[in-house]
């Protein structure tokens, strides 16, 4: 038998001869044989005697619970008769007896005050320890005196007085659990550090009773449940979480929610992890339901934010929760992957920037796909991280899928090394940064941002597809409709959200017409300019923080902020393309260079790509021209000839109102190889 089962059953030992002697008592005190004949009844209490003391150990519950919320000998005495109401159905007959009233079969102050000994009228008052913890409630009709009102005890205490410790039900709706498992998972060193600074706090404020909230300050929710849960887990406490926007804004309602946790967090115990990462600056003030819930209850409390909030209704502190450091998610790579990541942890620390639940269940799933399928286990869990941060970004841009390589690009060759230069940064900036000591000289961040430069069609996506597809990383596009947002302050959020979902997985932020967004700062005039001045104050900070790769794009780029120019990594122009690069840009585009590898090309008349390069088009104009005419050529059921291509360009000119020259649209085909013709008609009849 085990130790819970061996105090049920003392437990229940005790409950049974307690009820007894209420029985007895109640009988007694209904006959009134004892008044009449002069004696004085047997005294009844709840608290067990010296010989159950040596036999029953632990205390019972109701024990524990009277000793927990601080009740007296006589309130003891009443919350058991209210409980025994719900475990003998005979309890009600005998209290209709004992109060001469038929209609009276349930418990009242009155009858509590006549039955036990050492009757306080004290017990009644809202703030003793029946009514202050919710542990009676009184059905008290019209006008009817308080002393003579039907007492019923609250469900959880009952349960509670049998023995059974669960989470108060009217709570549970409201608390959810933990996002991961945290049982599991060790704090990484620079987590512990900041897990003991908390317990020396409290430590220094226990002799007050009062221990102080704690603001777990950052934007990575998950390494702040885990060290909560730490902390908690230190005090044997049971962590449950609760979300601010659940918290009711009535204060009567708010006034029970915080009684109830109150009550709870002492029968079980619990410690609470408030999130309020998107409180509002209404909820948070001093009138807010957050501040008046942490005014009105005590306990363990941490509050999650994303910065520090001045008030929270009692003495706090803040602390700030970071990730791992990049060598302690190295080594938490090397431990969960075991010998299949010995290799790549720190490629996938350098990458990506992860807390450790995630990268626990990350090895996780790797192990599991791996062994369902013959990719290894290097490929599979980069491909696990790179999928596991798209969720988050999904809803916030355009993913774009790279399909392109550094063969489809036609740039000049001090453009072409600037865009290596860039991808070799993203891949080695663990090394440079970590292993060879950068970071102490950073004063303004890890990020690399890259603004592309040029007329549109020049390659700037391209290019942004090639570095993504040589990092194998996220692309996001960002949708400037969806993160510019004409209230106040919105737009930050948007954007603050935005970066914070992208951070850990690495992705590549490409911020096409970038002009519209890091334009220059005006002079203030009004509110507006003011606050649009803000946004792109807080852009320059946030970008320059970021810890991937930003690409930013413009067809301006002396629209930009000058500020913001002096804070980017690498600036590349893109040409307007030459005769030779749009030579070279007309053989890319049909799929020429493919051709041997079996790879489906259109079927083509032979072109020439002299005449089309002395056509000036930007290589997005000529990837649109031959589409169009591969269109006509499949309409036609003809190949793609000299005359469609050269109808395409012409339609595209016209599309963008540009000059068009009709000599360089006149084409004649060229005469036939008689001859060649001969030869094969010759072949084709002897055949």
């Amino acid at each position: 038998m085990t130790t819970l089962d061996s105090w049920q059953e003392n437990n229940s030992r005790w409950l049974g001869a307690a009820l007894a002697e209420l029985r007895q008592r109640l009988e007694k005190f209904s006959q009134k044989s004892a008044s009449e004949n002069g004696a004085t009844p047997k005294r009844f209490s709840t608290a067990p005697s010296r010989e159950t003391k040596q036999v029953a150990e632990p205390p019972s519950a109701l024990e524990v619970l009277s000793d927990r919320l601080g009740l007296s000998p006589f309130e003891r005495n009443v919350l058991f008769l209210c409980t025994a109401m719900e475990l003998d159905t005979s309890i009600a007959g005998l209290c209709a007896r004992a109060q001469d009233d038929p209609q009276k079969n349930f418990p009242t102050f009155a009858l509590a005050l006549a039955l036990f000994d050492e009757p306080s009228w004290d017990a009644l008052s809202p703030e003793r320890p029946l009514r202050f913890w919710r542990l009676t409630e009184i059905s008290q009709l019209g006008g009817q005196p308080l002393t003579v009102s039907a007492l019923r005890a609250d469900e959880r205490i009952v349960n509670y007085v049998k023995g059974l410790n669960h989470l108060d039900e009217r709570l549970s709706s409201l608390l959810s659990p933990l996002e991961i498992s945290l049982d599991s998972v060790e704090l990484a060193p620079s987590q512990q550090k900041l897990v003991q600074i908390i317990l020396r706090r409290w430590q220094q404020s226990a002799e007050t009773g009062w221990l102080p909230a704690v603001q777990l300050v950052g934007p990575d929710s998950l390494s702040k449940q885990l060290v909560a849960y730490h902390a908690a887990a230190e005090l044997n406490r049971r962590l449950y979480r609760l979300p601010v926007e659940l918290l009711p804004a009535n204060p009567l309602e708010l006034d029970t929610l915080a009684r109830l946790w109150q009550r709870e967090s002492r029968l079980l115990p619990l410690a609470l992890h408030l999130t309020a990462e998107e409180l509002t600056d209404e909820a948070a003030g001093p009138a807010g339901p957050l501040n008046r819930f942490l005014s009105r209850t005590d306990g363990v409390f941490f509050v999650s934010v994303r910065e520090i909030l001045p008030h929270l209704g009692r003495v706090h502190i803040a602390v700030d929760i970071a990730k791992p450091t990049a060598a302690e998610q190295k080594t938490a790579w090397r431990a969960t992957l075991g010998d299949n990541g010995q290799d790549n942890a720190a490629l996938l620390a350098g990458q990506f920037n992860l807390n450790l639940p995630t990268i626990h269940e990350l090895s996780r799933l790797t192990k599991t796909e791996a062994n369902d399928s013959n990719a290894p286990p290097p490929g599979k869990i980069w491909e696990i991280c790179c999928a596991s941060e798209r969720p988050r970004l999904d809803t916030l841009a355009q993913r774009l899928v790279p399909k392109v390589s550094w063969d489809d690009l036609v740039l000049p060759a001090d453009e072409m090394n600037r865009l290596r230069e860039i991808a070799a940064q993203v891949k080695h900036r663990n090394q440079v940064y970590g292993e060879w000591g950068f970071e102490r000289k950073m004063n303004r961040g890890f990020s690399i941002s890259a603004l592309f430069a040029g007329d549109s069609g020049t390659g700037k996506t391209m290019a942004t597809e090639v570095i993504a597809n040589e990092l194998q990383l996220n692309l996001y596009r960002i949708d400037l409709s969806a993160v510019v947002n004409k209230y106040i302050g919105e737009t930050e959020k948007n954007l603050r959200r935005l970066f914070d979902a992208a951070e850990g997985g690495g992705a590549i932020l490409f911020f096409d017409e970038a002009d519209a967004l890091f334009g220059k700062r005006s002079e203030v005039k009004d509110s507006h300019d003011r606050y649009a001045n803000i946004e792109i104050n807080y852009l320059l900070q946030r970008i320059e923080s970021y810890r991937g790769l930003a690409i930013l794009a413009t067809n301006m780029k002396s629209a930009l902020d000058t500020a913001f120019m002096r804070r980017l990594r690498f600036i590349v122009n893109f040409p307007y393309p030459g005769a030779a690069d749009r030579r070279r840009l007309w053989k890319k585009v049909f799929l020429q260079q493919d051709a041997k590898q079996n790879l489906a090309v259109p079927p083509l008349e032979e072109l020439d790509y002299e005449h089309l390069a002395k056509l000036n088009l930007t290589g997005g104009h000529i990837h649109s021209a031959a589409l169009n005419a591969a269109f006509r050529a499949a309409a036609t059921g003809s190949n793609v000839t000299m005359r469609l291509v050269l109808d395409s360009v012409r339609s595209e000119l016209l599309k963008l109102d540009r000059p068009v020259n009709d000599a360089d649209f006149r084409w004649s085909e060229p005469a036939p190889d008689v001859p060649r013709l001969a030869a094969e008609i010759k072949e084709h009849v002897f055949a």
